[in-house]
């Protein structure tokens, strides 16, 4: 027996998997600062240092990436959900009034986020309606210590231990 998932089923199962909180910034040939936030990211291997991250299709930072080849993954602090919330929307400039640093590859890195990788892209592979970016982690710095944010059921939440 094969049911078929819908959409929504399939999103409200995935939606009890708590993860954390990441936006993801690069910077293009022109200089410009791009980023989003990612709950699709993982590790995948420790020699070498690899992670991997999902963006859908249709994402507006999917063109910087293939374009760049290096971008930072920024792990979210449980206080900084307004920042997430900010990088999740369709605001112009999601930079504008945002601290952050560049990274040494020259990613923007965002003040007061937990940790940080800097990365290179060493693929990138069609899944569906997404693209899996696969990468060599080049540099990190944990920099809080501090709760992360949580994604879980479609809302923000804290680690309680």
């Amino acid at each position: 027996m094969n049911p078929t998932i819908d959409a929504h089923t399939f999103r409200a199962v995935l939606g009890r998997f708590a993860t954390g909180v990441t936006v993801v910034t690069a910077r293009d040939d022109e200089g410009h600062d791009h980023g989003m936030t990612v709950s699709a990211f993982c590790s995948v291997s420790l020699e070498p240092p690899l992670v991997l991250t999902c963006l859908d299709r249709a994402a507006t930072l999917l063109p910087r990436l293939a374009q760049g080849a290096t971008f930072a993954v920024n792990v979210l602090s449980s206080s900084q959900e307004a920042l997430s919330r900010r990088f999740a929307s369709e605001v112009d400039d999601r930079f504008d009034g945002v601290g952050y640093t560049r990274g040494p590859l020259g990613s923007p890195l965002l003040d007061e986020a937990l940790a940080y990788l800097e990365c290179r892209i060493e693929s990138m592979v069609d899944a569906g309606d997404h693209v899996i970016i696969i990468a060599r982690v080049e540099h990190t710095h944990v920099s809080e210590d501090a709760d992360p944010l949580l994604y879980y059921r479609s809302g923000y939440g804290r680690l309680v231990r």
